[in-house]
């Protein structure tokens, strides 16, 4: 979760975002100007819900580099600094770390194995890492011994049929996920309450928590209805630009309370 108040670390739209890496989706046009229109409307969202807006370099090279949240994981005590799953995207880790450094004490994953931080929700002391493409068991293993110190422990979870573990789970309020039964299982997540996302909507289990607010795609009203049934108040964006690069809200910032 991130409070109001937080400092949001941010990237711009590439314009080379039509290049960007692909695991799921077939690859369909994207409109740049479209895109940035939608990016600006969830960066107005994050200032009106309250958060500090801090912007990394631009990377036009570099087709991914909007989806910043898969280049670290923000922890009170700590950052570290991922080696991601896509050869690709490894450039853009630098100016995250160093952007990080003027909050955080910040460690850096070696590799050789890989881990996104999309595939990374963190509830409580445990850290549920996403058994993906773009995350393995030696990256896994790497963060498990880079936060142990801090006091998390690491916990795999399998996903099937979406890019990563917050694709299809995130948290929506204290003790209450907002999930896709078909991507992840339930039971890997039997202390907490779910919300089921509509079955026509099998993308919308992604959610970025700010304080007591969500921000969630308007592409998903079912499932926005079933978040208001449950008493989570959601504030609505446009994402079906970079959805369709297989992003979510989650994985266009970098939250720091």
């Amino acid at each position: 979760m991130s409070h109001a108040g937080a400092t949001a670390l941010v990237r711009e739209v590439s314009p080379s975002v039509s290049r960007c890496e692909l695991t799921h989706l077939a690859r369909a046009p994207i409109d740049f100007e479209e895109a940035k229109r939608q990016h600006a409307r969830y960066i107005a969202a994050l200032e009106v819900l309250g958060c500090r807006i801090e912007w990394l370099p631009p990377l036009p090279d570099h087709p991914d580099a909007v989806f910043v949240e898969d280049t670290a994981v923000v922890l009170d005590e700590l950052a570290v600094v991922t080696r991601p799953g896509a050869e690709s995207r490894r450039g853009e880790t630098a100016s995250v770390a160093e952007a990080l450094g003027k909050y955080r004490e910040v460690r850096v994953m070696k590799g050789p194995g890989t881990l996104d931080g999309g595939d990374v929700l963190r509830l409580g002391r445990t850290l549920y890492v996403g058994i993906t493409p773009r995350t393995d068991a030696a990256g896994r293993a790497e963060l498990a011994a880079l936060v142990e110190d801090a006091g998390y422990r690491v916990c795999p979870v399998a996903v099937h049929g979406c890019l990563h573990l917050k694709s299809a789970v995130t948290e929506v309020a204290p003790s209450i996920l907002l999930a896709n039964p078909k991507w992840i299982s339930v039971a890997d997540f039997s202390s907490f309450r779910v919300v089921p996302v509509a079955l026509a909507e099998p993308a919308a289990g992604n959610a970025l928590r700010v304080g007591e607010m969500v921000i969630h795609a308007a592409e998903f009203p079912a499932t926005r209805s079933r978040l208001a049934v449950a008493g989570i108040p959601v504030r609505q964006v446009p994402a079906s630009e970079l959805a369709k690069a297989e992003g979510g809200v989650t994985c266009c910032s970098l939250m720091l309370a």
